[in-house]
């Protein structure tokens, strides 16, 4: 008897900032790998989350929201982006009910050149009518008739099975990319920082998530605890002090919520030590940027 044919492939999420594609590929892969906040630029890296079956293997990719880079870190970020849509099997767009369906046109035309299949995803359905949906549907249908369109609300989990049955029809034949036990190529290291820089996106306002960077200096495995020692980099010195926070309140905060979080992602107790410095030129230093993952 012939084998079962195993296919697998990258799919690769792209589209603008806050559409939901981090919540989106979250559901889809069922564990909390992106970071999900309402602000835009929340996610800075491309982040893989593997779902594998007896016969598949689905390597999903999240991406930062498509924006005109204003400094080199955002370069950085877009450079993900443009990988994202060159080495993808497919690509899956995702828009929303609340976005222009004619933002960022020159990306749309890059997604109408594309050989592979385009799966576009119009989602927070759950906020809008059935009208405009609809409306917005047809839309999308006349600008990318290629693409295969559904409806769908990341956050309510709705949806979602016509978008992961359709992503199985359209991977390629191929041999499993990773181990089948595998369900990120990040380490743990990065996931502590992640949980970290969430919650400054959550307790900072203006500029101070942006001007945010977190590396996880120590990281030891001991058999029911993570001792894990972190740096918030800030840009200036009255961010430094606003991140600490009168009698360090601020920064206690951040470091409650993230313990807590890291000992649910985890499933260990977490001893966390945070620490605040400067660092005036990480979003435009090359070598900062890459030491910090963003220029590989």
């Amino acid at each position: 008897m012939a084998a079962p044919h195993h296919k697998s492939g990258f799919v690769n999420i792209v589209g603008n900032p806050n559409v939901g594609k981090s919540t989106l590929m979250n559901a889809l892969v069922g564990e909390r790998l992106s970071i999900v906040t309402s602000k835009a630029q929340t996610t800075r890296h491309r982040i893989m989350g593997i779902v594998n079956g007896d016969d598949y293997q689905i390597v999903y990719s999240d991406t930062p929201g498509i924006l005109k880079p204003s400094y080199k870190l955002q370069q950085s970020m877009m450079d993900f982006v443009d990988t994202a849509l060159g080495d993808a099997d497919i690509v899956l767009y995702v828009t929303d009910t609340v976005e222009k369906s004619d933002k960022n046109q020159q990306y749309i035309e890059k997604l109408s050149s594309l050989t592979c299949p385009v799966i576009l995803v119009v989602n927070k359905i759950d906020i809008s009518s059935q009208e405009k949906v609809v409306e917005l549907m047809n839309q999308w249908r006349e600008r990318l008739p290629k693409a295969i369109i559904f409806p769908a609300s990341a956050q309510e989990k709705y949806g979602l099975e016509n978008i992961f049955d359709a992503i199985v029809d359209n991977l390629p034949e191929a041999p499993a990319w990773y181990d089948k036990d595998t369900f990120t190529d990040k380490n743990m290291r990065f996931f502590a920082s992640e949980i970290i820089r969430e919650k400054i996106f959550l307790n900072y306002k203006e500029e101070i998530p942006y001007s945010c960077q977190v590396e996880v200096e120590e990281f030891h495995e001991g058999a029911d605890r993570y001792d894990i020692s972190a740096v918030i980099y800030v840009m200036r010195d009255s961010q430094k002090g606003i991140v600490i926070g009168k009698g360090g309140a601020a920064l206690k905060k951040v470091g409650t919520e993230a313990r807590l979080d890291m000992k649910d992602f985890f499933q260990k107790d977490i001893f966390l030590k945070l620490f605040v410095k400067v660092d005036e030129d990480w979003r435009e230093n090359k070598k900062e940027l890459k030491k910090f993952g963003y220029i590989l």
